[in-house]
């Protein structure tokens, strides 16, 4: 897996395509997160985008907020209008920095905020939920309605967080000119360490006694409450981690594409997240990754070739994962496997 995103898809893909690429693995990191807490954690979340747009829009707004205050025509922007406010706000006609925007000046509070918040607030959020034993379907719906309520609040905010429009226009990040040449090959080879990062640290908890207990929560949640386990930690736990993982996608992906947008939180994004896990396989981290190249890689595709019926195409790949692959490329690549095997 390492060989093929290091070594293969940069020797193979020119600036473009490898643009692209690192953008499919940004949106890995939601899926690697879905495989935990879907196949292992039994935990059907469709509201993922929601911590994917959080780690997007808190790096957009640090970003913004040094272009204001590096960009030439940013300062003659601000100097004109006699406010060192990002260009949208003052497009907005908002006169004073929001002082919930301020802490983002700080590249360390941006980190710090990053690694932190989302996660802190799928535990939070999470637990008091699981706490109730609310979970199956009723928590899919609320994770549904979570997604299409923060999507609406970022539109409707718009001069604060800008709107349907996003944030865009990035122009440096801790000085590193994003606009140069080797950018969107450094910019890949960090989403690529990362992503791998969070696949190993997904096979540490898989792997661990307390991987075994969540897996025992989804198989007999009453028996592991009996047994004596506070269940709703375990499971908020699970999901504070892949809700950071998300954090971390949203973050490379600003980075990379230079827009942190609504559509990014919103329900389609989230169901596609689910699509992703499936199709790898939802017990196989790697698979996760490969799932997510696979789609884009036919959006990419059916785009270019078909522009009209294109979304179609995708339909019916959906479809057919369904019903000839419900244990994704994963579980055929085994099936094959032990084919080979027995032979």
């Amino acid at each position: 897996m390492a060989l093929l995103l290091l070594v293969v898809l940069p020797l193979c893909l020119g600036d473009f395509r490898l643009g692209l690429a690192g953008k499919y693995l940004s949106l890995a990191f939601c899926a690697v997160g879905m495989v935990l807490i879907w196949g292992y954690g039994g935990i059907l979340s469709l509201g993922q985008g929601v911590f994917f747009g959080l780690g997007s829009y808190m790096t957009a707004m640090f970003l913004k907020l040094e272009a204001a205050a590096n960009d030439p025509a940013a300062s003659a922007l601000a100097s004109f209008y006699g406010s060192s406010l990002p260009d949208f706000m003052i497009w907005n006609s908002v006169e004073a920095l929001p002082w919930w925007w301020r802490p983002f000046e700080s590249a360390t509070f941006t980190l710090l905020a990053i690694l932190t918040i989302p996660a802190l607030l799928a535990f939070g959020f999470s637990y008091a939920y699981f706490k109730k034993r609310v979970g199956g379907v009723y928590f899919s719906i609320i994770t549904l309605s979570l997604s299409a309520i923060m999507a609406l609040l970022i539109i409707g905010q718009q001069g604060y967080t800008g709107g349907v429009n996003g944030l865009t226009d990035f122009k440096t990040a801790l000085g590193f000119d994003l606009q140069a040449p080797s950018a969107p090959w450094m910019l890949y080879l960090a989403t690529v360490l990362l992503l791998l990062g969070c696949v190993l640290a997904g096979r540490f908890i898989v792997h661990s006694r307390l991987g075994r207990v969540v897996v025992a929560i989804r198989d007999r949640e009453d028996r592991v409450r009996f047994s004596g386990y506070d269940t709703a930690l375990f499971k908020a736990f699970v999901f504070a981690v892949a809700a950071l993982f998300s954090a971390i996608g949203g973050v490379m992906f600003t980075l990379q594409v230079g827009l942190a947008s609504p559509s990014l939180v919103g329900i389609i994004p989230s169901t596609e997240i689910v699509i992703y896990a499936a199709l790898g396989g939802r017990l196989s981290l790697v698979g996760a990754i490969y799932g997510t190249l696979l789609i884009g890689a036919a959006k990419t595709y059916f785009s270019e070739n078909f522009v009209s019926v294109w979304q179609y195409f995708i339909g019916v790949l959906f479809m057919v994962v369904v019903l000839f692959l419900p244990s994704g490329l994963a579980g055929l690549l085994q099936r094959l496997g032990g084919r080979k095997e027995a032979r």
